[in-house]
């Protein structure tokens, strides 16, 4: 591949995922795929699957996904953003057991407050005029973040029984959670107190970050 040049050696691009996922489910049993950016009738991601036969000769099946190219002028908009210092990381519960929390929470607030402390606790709660309803997770552990930052080394020196909060719009934490069609071998989350939070997704070969801003 070659991109705009050899020091921005890169090509982005933009599409609709299910013409992607409904491509690549073609290719389940393939012998090989073979994806490039080609121009048919418009910039497309064409997907060439060859699949097995019984005899000498080849299938493939080829799909056109239509692309757009982001041109270079916005290429800053798709950076991966810094993540800010954070005042509590901790590992998440299983994904199925928290969205079944947020689903059964979201018909009572549109709000959700999470907050977790370095002792490996974390709270799911909403608070209302007419209800207050919490759960509650431990004994889930806190990742051992190194890092040269003296701000972020601050983190460690708090107090372990603190909790650090933020109040968050709980369809975008239900639309994150919702998306995680398998499950991950760590997901953790950051909490910037009152300020956002951070999740992130590892996978073997995928990490997937989410940010989320506190509403005030």
């Amino acid at each position: 591949m070659e991109g705009v040049s050899a020091e921005q050696n890169e090509i982005y691009l933009e599409l609709a995922p299910e013409n992607l996922s409904r491509a690549l489910k073609t290719a389940q049993n393939a012998k090989a795929v073979k994806i490039k950016l080609t121009n048919r009738h418009c910039p497309c991601l064409t997907v060439a699957v060859e699949l097995p036969s019984l005899s000498s000769t080849s299938r493939i099946v080829t799909h056109d996904i239509p692309v757009s190219v982001i041109p270079r002028r916005l290429w800053n908009d798709f950076k991966e953003p810094t993540v800010p210092t954070f005042d509590v990381s901790i590992y998440l519960p299983t994904i199925k057991t928290m969205k079944s929390v947020v689903e059964r929470m979201k018909n009572l607030s549109n709000l959700i407050v999470i907050e977790a402390n370095r002792n490996g606790e974390i709270n799911l709660k909403i608070e209302t005029d007419l209800v207050s309803v919490s759960t509650h997770f431990k004994d889930l552990g806190n990742p051992p973040w190194v890092s040269d930052d003296a701000s972020q080394s601050s983190t460690q020196e708090r107090d372990t029984d603190v909790m650090s909060e933020a109040t968050v719009d709980i369809k975008k934490l239900l639309q994150f959670l919702a998306g995680q069609q398998v499950n991950p071998n760590k997901a953790i989350c950051n909490i910037v107190h009152k300020r956002m939070v951070h999740f992130i997704f590892l996978h073997d070969d995928v990490s997937l970050q989410y940010f989320i801003p506190a509403i005030a």
